[in-house]
């Protein structure tokens, strides 16, 4: 039973079969891939509220073309049961700097959650893959980032890819907290639900899916299973940015340490780790954030919290989207969906008088995006050397 609960919660933390597979051909330009993702959206998603704008965007692929190019580009990937807005802001970011920065949208994602009852990993390698290649036809240079599921799907390509100049990580899912994960590829034949899709509790937000099909965790345990095979095999030689919670409920991120340590070993590679540095070893590359900062009503970080601005108009402390549904008691649940004042944590933290949500915002944005810029200006001289220049 501990294990099962365990597995519940993964489809609260978020790393029919009609959209679980590509079209074919694939698309000849982002733009079409774009389009018709957007006339499938509309066509099969479960809308959660009758403007029906803030979802078709969140949810669909986005570009953003920066005003002063610098030829490169960045492919970004959610994670499971998440969409292309959560690079929302790191999308923006990372713009600002010259690149032409893409997402795209994982089959069986952004509909409804009955949608990946039949998805499969190769149709996400697939898209990846596809996407990877319009990216290239346009710049000189591709990086890939992802966050959770996305962040493994993009080193397992990255491995095989030589040409990738780098990868950006957020709360990468090398592996899961459970030891029995391995399970559910066989699980999902026989319960294809771990939690009632037709029970009370609300299955997807506009935003995400708050309910994942077992056969979702089963292609996420084959993501995790293929990086660490590769790891194994070899180490990656590019630079890398990994960014982790020490308190994440989701992913075993002693692990993902130990990995940037000893298998991800380019110089310019950095972790970011927010935990409490007197607990955290002396490492190089890694840096250190305390994520307990009572100032913000910040108890610990989260797995989701690291990708998002705190001025995020749905994801910050005074967004339209905050995440009640956190491990928390039936009471200080109402307490907090009443609007009341509220602490942020990571999944299940409780606190004697405190009412926590979930963590959806990073206080250190701006310095984690100035450590990313120095990772990618480090896989590529000539930008380097170009972005110098006065």
């Amino acid at each position: 039973m501990k294990s099962l609960r365990f597995l519940i919660l993964l489809s609260l933390a978020g790393c029919s079969a009609h959209s679980a597979v590509l079209p074919s051909p694939a698309p000849d330009s982002f733009e079409h891939y774009r389009q018709q993702t957007l006339l499938d959206l509309e066509r099969d998603r479960r809308f959660q509220d009758t403007d029906h704008s803030l979802e078709l965007d969140w949810n669909a692929p986005r570009e953003w073309v920066a005003q002063t190019p610098n030829g490169h580009g960045v492919l970004l990937v959610h994670g499971l049961g998440d969409s292309p807005g959560s690079f929302s802001d790191i999308g923006a970011h990372l713009a600002s700097r010259g690149y032409r920065v893409r997402t795209l949208l994982l089959p069986g994602h952004g509909t409804q959650p009955s949608d990946m009852l039949d998805v499969d990993i190769e149709d996400w390698r697939r898209t990846v893959a596809q996407q990877v290649e319009l990216l290239r036809r346009e710049t000189d240079q591709v990086y890939l980032g992802g966050f959770s599921t996305g962040a493994n799907l993009v080193l397992e390509y990255a491995m095989d890819n030589p040409d990738i100049a780098g990868l950006l990580m957020f709360s990468p899912a090398f592996k899961a907290r459970n030891r029995y994960i391995w399970l559910l590829p066989w699980l999902a034949h026989i319960k294809p639900w771990l939690r009632d899709p037709d029970g009370p509790r609300q299955q997807q937000t506009p935003l995400r899916y708050q309910n994942v099909p077992t056969n979702g965790f089963a292609q996420f345990y084959q993501t995790s299973k293929s990086v660490i095979e590769k790891l194994e095999e070899r180490p990656f030689d590019r630079p890398v940015l990994i960014v982790s919670a020490a308190h994440d409920s989701v992913v075993d991120v002693e692990f993902v340490r130990q990995s940037f340590a000893e298998r991800f070993t380019h110089p310019a590679s950095r972790m970011i780790w927010y935990g409490e540095p007197a607990t955290s070893p002396q490492l190089p590359r890694l840096l250190v954030r305390t994520d307990h900062l009572p100032a913000q009503q910040v108890s610990r970080f989260s797995h989701m919290g690291v990708l998002f601005a705190p001025d995020n108009s749905l994801y910050g402390p005074g967004g339209s989207q905050r995440v009640c549904l956190n491990g928390q008691t039936d009471e200080d649940f109402a307490r907090c969906r009443a609007g009341e004042p509220v602490w942020y944590s990571d999944w299940g933290y409780r606190e004697p008088g405190k009412v926590h949500a979930r963590l959806t915002f990073n206080p250190y944005f701006d310095w984690q995006a100035q450590v990313m810029d120095q990772v990618m200006q480090a896989s590529s001289p000539a930008l380097t050397q170009r972005q110098k220049q006065p």
